[in-house]
């Protein structure tokens, strides 16, 4: 009989040595296995952890074409699963598979879920993450969007724009860190320089670790940047600071110099167009006429 098999003969007995077991396939290649078992479990050449401290919650099976779900938490461990290595999106869409094991026999188990992490939360030293079934791809828009503002992700292939260039990145010494308020400053002429809210919507990335820019602020003799999340930082570390796109014709073309590969539709009729009519009017754009 396969493994399966065993398994559910196992399960038909009542009486039974069943664990849970998750393994982890990051994008890099490094395969992690956990188990909520009193012992490490070994098969398939992984050992499953049974230190870790990651549970999981229950799994939302469906019929047909509908996503299943769930969610798993656990301690952020160096050893383990790391926060710097959430903070580099190591485990951004990492393939996750659950199983069920028999525990004194691990041979004989079953694939309880198979799928894909989500978004990862981290407070107080502890991760949850959410656990997205194989059907997840079926929910996300397939095809080209026509709209106003560009739909490329900024520096794509289909983007083109030099992020590395002299007028979208900056880099400097951190003079200021506040990390409950995600703030950090910068103090050298060359940042000063750019102009106001530049950064918004870029990234800053310091010692490999990247986060989103929140807000852009200039002051007089600095320059404070908020961010979307944590980011670990120490005074003096070197930031990588690139600018953010707001998606308008007009940002591509004045900021990045980009306008060739604009891939938005500026001049597109809004809805309201099909509603006009025709009048004598000068102005007709809503407002009222002193």
């Amino acid at each position: 009989m396969s493994g399966r098999d065993d398994f559910l003969s196992h399960l038909a007995t009542g009486a039974t040595q069943v664990a849970r077991a998750w393994k982890i396939m990051r994008k890099d290649g490094v395969v992690l296995g956990f188990t909520d078992h009193d012992r490490n479990l070994h098969f398939d050449g992984v050992t499953f952890r049974a230190d870790s401290g990651l549970s999981a919650g229950a799994l939302a099976q469906e019929t047909g074409l509908s996503v299943d779900n769930g969610f798993a938490i656990g301690a952020l461990r160096d050893d383990v699963i790391a926060e710097a290595d959430i903070a580099r999106g190591l485990y951004d869409g990492a393939e996750v598979t659950a199983y069920l094991v028999r525990w004194d026999a691990p041979e004989a188990r079953m694939v309880q879920f198979k799928g894909h992490m989500g978004e990862i939360t981290r407070k107080a030293g502890q991760f949850e993450v959410e656990l997205r079934g194989l059907s997840e791809a079926l929910n996300q828009s397939r095809g080209r969007a026509y709209g106003r503002d560009c739909d490329a992700v900024l520096g794509d292939l289909r983007c083109r724009a030099d992020l590395d260039a002299p007028s979208v990145r900056a880099e400097a010494p951190v003079r200021f860190v506040d990390q409950e308020a995600r703030i950090l400053r910068f103090e050298t002429f060359e940042v000063l320089a750019f102009p106001l809210a530049h950064f918004e919507r870029g990234t800053v990335e310091i010692a490999g670790a990247r986060a989103l820019i929140k807000l852009d602020q200039r002051f007089a003799t600095y320059r404070q940047i908020t961010l979307w999340s944590d980011l670990e930082a120490d005074l003096g570390q070197n930031a990588i600071l690139r600018a953010g796109c707001d998606k308008r014709w007009t940002t591509c073309r004045d900021k990045f110099d980009n306008l060739l590969n604009f891939q938005g539709f500026p001049d597109i009729p809004g809805e309201d167009w099909q509603m006009s009519y025709p009048a004598r009017a000068e102005y007709r754009n809503g407002g009222s006429r002193r």
